[in-house]
């Protein structure tokens, strides 16, 4: 009786821990800027936002911002897979200063625990100056 309740239990297991990590699969993240920052043809105003995958795993190229309340959409964004060596427990952006404003740019964002993460797609003319422009990761905490 005791190894039908324990391999029960291990099933039972199995089947709840993808359910469990479902929500992860649109890696929404809530982030606050207290300036404003620009993405690929816009300008966020300085604000809480969530940047949140498409629930189809085959558009995960896509990113989509959407205000502090998720009632309305900004900007959905085209991206690339963007590497880094070790994962990390936060959220992680980088940002490039450029203008005379020193306006940041988002380059990448990084959900927790993954290494792989999304480089914003930038018209080719914005992408080569951003490339030139100082780099600096910003860690979002929980």
């Amino acid at each position: 009786m005791k190894k039908i309740a324990t391999i029960a239990f291990l099933v039972a297991f199995l089947i709840v821990l993808p359910v469990a990590r479902a929500d992860e699969s649109d890696q929404a993240t809530k982030v606050t800027f207290n300036q404003p920052v620009q993405i690929p043809g816009r300008i966020l105003p300085a604000g809480t936002y969530w940047f949140i995958l498409p629930q189809d795993v085959h558009e995960h190229y896509q990113v989509r911002i959407f205000n502090s309340d998720r009632t309305m959409i900004y900007a959905t964004l085209l991206t690339i897979d963007a590497e880094r060596l070790q994962p990390a427990d936060n959220s992680n952006f980088t940002f490039t200063e450029h203008g005379s404003a020193h306006l940041k740019a988002i380059v990448t964002w990084f959900y927790p625990g993954r290494q792989t993460g999304h480089e914003f797609l930038y018209p080719q003319q914005v992408s080569n100056k951003l490339a030139k422009d100082k780099q600096t990761s910003i860690v979002a905490g929980d």
